[in-house]
C-alpha cells in the first residue's frame, strides 16, 4: 500500500535501526565491502529494483525511472577503516558509513513505496573506498553522475560541530594532499663525511625552506613535515631518506598553488644540496565547493523536518571528503553533503565513536524531503 514517504520512515523506525546494527556488524575496509554491499543489494532487489552492480568492485547503483532522463541522486559510502580496537586490528565502523547507507537505503525504499510519479529519474548510488580517496572516482568511471544535475550526500558530525536534532546544508571540507619522496644522497663513513652527501642534512634544508611557504591568498592553508625516515647506525651517513608532507587548504584554488610552490620548492633544494628527490602526490582530495541552489534546497528539507530553529547555516571541517571529486569532475553538477547533528562523541574515527541513533531516523527524512523537493526543481 502507497503512503506518505515520511510516514513510512516512522513506521519502519525499529527496522531502520536494526538494519543499522546489522551493518554495523559486517564493518569491511575499503574494496573488500563483499558482504555489505550484499546485504544492502538484496534489501533493494527484495523492494523490486534493478541493481546494478560491477565486477571489479562492490559499488551499487539503483535508479527509481522518472519523466525525463534528469538525474537527481544520492550517494552514501560503505567501507570501515582498519584500526586498533581494545588492543585487536580490525575493520571499524568509526566514521559513520553504515549510518550513511542506512539512511540512503531506507531513503530509497521510501520513496519507491510511495508510488510518487517523478519529474526525473532518482538515483542512489552506494560507493566503495570512501576512506581511501578512491571510491567516488570509480563510481564516476561505472557512470553514476550519467545525466546527473543534483547530488546530495549525508554525514554525520561530532556534537562540537553540530548538535543533536539540529543539521546544516552543507560541510565544507578543505582539500588535503600529500607529498610524499626520497632523497638520494652518498653513504659514507661518519668518521669521513666529506666523502658523502648527508640526505639527512638536506632534509633538514627541505624542512625549513617548507616551513617558509608563503602564498598570495586569503584562504586557510598549511604545509608541514609528518613522516621522515633514514638513518641506520650511529656512524654512518645513509644513502636515502623518505619523508612525507601533509597539505591543507581551504579551497581547491589555495591547494593548487600549495602543491606548486612545495615542488618548485623541492627542485630548488634538490640542486642547492646536489641529492636526487623523487616525490610524487598521493592521497589527494579536493575541498567542498558551494553551491548555493543545493544548499537552498538543504535548507528547506532540514527545516521541513526538524524546524528553522534547528538549521545550522554550514559545518565547516577540517577534514576530507571524496564526495567532492564528483562535483570537481562534473563542474556543472548542483551539489550538497548535509551535515548531520547526532551527539557523535568522543570523534570521528575514534575506535570508541558512539552516536545518538534516532539521528538516523530524522536523517532519512531530511534525505527523503530533499529529494522530493529536489524533483520538483528545474535542473
Amino acid at each position: 500500500m502507497n503512503q506518505n514517504p515520511i510516514s513510512y520512515i516512522d513506521e519502519k523506525r525499529e527496522e531502520i535501526l536494526r538494519t543499522y546494527q546489522e551493518l554495523h556488524q559486517l564493518a569491511e575496509p575499503s574494496w573488500e565491502e563483499r558482504k555489505t554491499s550484499a546485504y544492502i543489494r538484496e534489501k533493494l532487489t527484495n523492494a523490486g529494483f534493478h541493481v546494478k552492480t560491477f565486477s571489479e568492485h562492490y559499488g551499487l547503483i539503483v535508479d527509481i525511472q522518472g519523466e525525463s532522463t534528469d538525474v537527481i541522486a544520492l550517494r552514501a559510502d560503505m567501507d570501515a577503516l582498519i584500526q586498533e580496537v581494545d588492543g585487536e586490528i580490525c575493520a571499524n565502523h568509526s566514521c559513520g558509513h553504515d549510518g550513511h547507507s542506512t539512511m540512503a537505503l531506507y531513503t530509497a525504499l521510501a520513496l519507491a513505496q510511495s508510488g510518487k510519479s517523478f519529474r526525473h529519474t532518482v538515483r542512489f548510488i552506494f560507493q566503495p573506498a570512501e576512506e581511501k580517496a578512491e571510491g567516488a572516482l570509480k563510481m564516476i568511471e561505472a557512470g553514476a553522475l550519467e545525466n546527473a544535475k543534483f547530488l546530495s550526500g549525508i554525514h554525520v558530525r561530532p556534537a562540537l560541530e553540530i548538535p543533536f536534532q539540529k543539521a546544516a546544508p552543507v560541510i565544507l571540507h578543505g582539500s588535503t594532499a600529500s607529498i610524499q619522496g626520497f632523497i638520494q644522497g652518498t653513504p659514507a663513513h661518519a668518521a669521513r663525511p666529506e666523502e658523502g652527501n648527508n640526505p639527512l642534512e638536506a632534509a633538514a634544508f627541505l624542512i625549513q625552506a617548507i616551513r617558509q611557504i608563503r602564498l598570495k591568498d586569503n584562504h586557510k592553508y598549511s604545509i608541514k613535515i609528518t613522516e621522515l625516515r633514514g638513518g641506520e647506525a650511529s656512524n654512518l651517513i645513509p644513502e636515502k631518506v623518505q619523508f612525507t608532507f601533509d597539505l591543507r587548504a581551504e579551497t581547491n584554488e589555495t591547494m593548487d598553488q600549495l602543491i606548486k610552490k612545495a615542488e618548485h620548492t623541492i627542485k630548488k633544494l634538490a640542486e642547492l644540496t646536489e641529492t636526487n628527490i623523487e616525490y610524487s602526490l598521493g592521497e589527494y582530495s579536493p575541498a567542498a565547493v558551494r553551491n548555493e541552489k543545493a544548499m537552498e534546497l538543504g535548507k528547506s528539507a532540514i527545516s521541513a523536518i526538524l524546524g528553522e530553529e534547528n538549521f545550522v547555516p554550514e559545518c565547516p571541517s577540517p577534514g576530507a571528503e571524496d564526495f567532492h571529486f564528483y562535483t570537481l569532475k562534473k563542474a556543472d553538477l548542483s551539489a550538497t553533503m548535509i551535515a548531520l547533528g547526532c551527539d557523535l562523541k568522543p570523534g570521528l574515527h575514534h575506535p570508541k565513536m558512539t552516536f545518538n541513533q534516532d539521528a538516523l531516523i530524522y536523517g532519512t527524512k531530511i534525505l527523503t524531503s530533499l529529494l522530493l523537493e529536489a524533483d520538483k526543481k528545474k535542473w
